[in-house]
């Protein structure tokens, strides 16, 4: 049965603020456009602006076996600190930090959705 975790990270930015969730996408499931359910883990991503800086919070529903990979995969996407997007522009950006969040009261109907997809 899936799980709900959070996921947070904040990175140095400029360009694209679209571009480090379609980063988070390839990597959990292959392609920015795929049919669903998410192969890996259903996901979404929201990202806010915060001066210099682009706060991210990544919900996400896995198996309990796969939440270190579903991580990895997310850590792994936003350290190579660049996307090629399906326009062909290049988005480049800097990790600053990323790791596990709680779930906030505000996800709790998202969650829900996320863990029955």
């Amino acid at each position: 049965m899936r799980e709900t975790y959070a996921h947070t990270a904040v990175l140095d930015l400029t360009g694209d603020e679209r571009a480090p969730g379609g980063a988070i996408t390839v990597a959990l499931c292959g392609a920015y456009d795929h049919e669903p359910p998410c192969p890996l883990a259903a996901h979404q991503t929201v990202a806010v602006r915060d001066g210099d800086e682009l706060r991210l919070r990544v919900l996400f529903a896995a198996e309990p076996a796969d939440e270190a990979r579903v991580r990895a995969g997310i850590d792994g996407a936003l350290a190579a600190g660049e996307l090629t997007g399906p326009d062909g522009v290049v988005t480049h950006w800097r990790l600053l930090r990323s790791g596990p969040a709680g779930i906030a009261a505000a996800d709790a109907a998202h969650a829900e959705r996320l863990r029955s997809s």
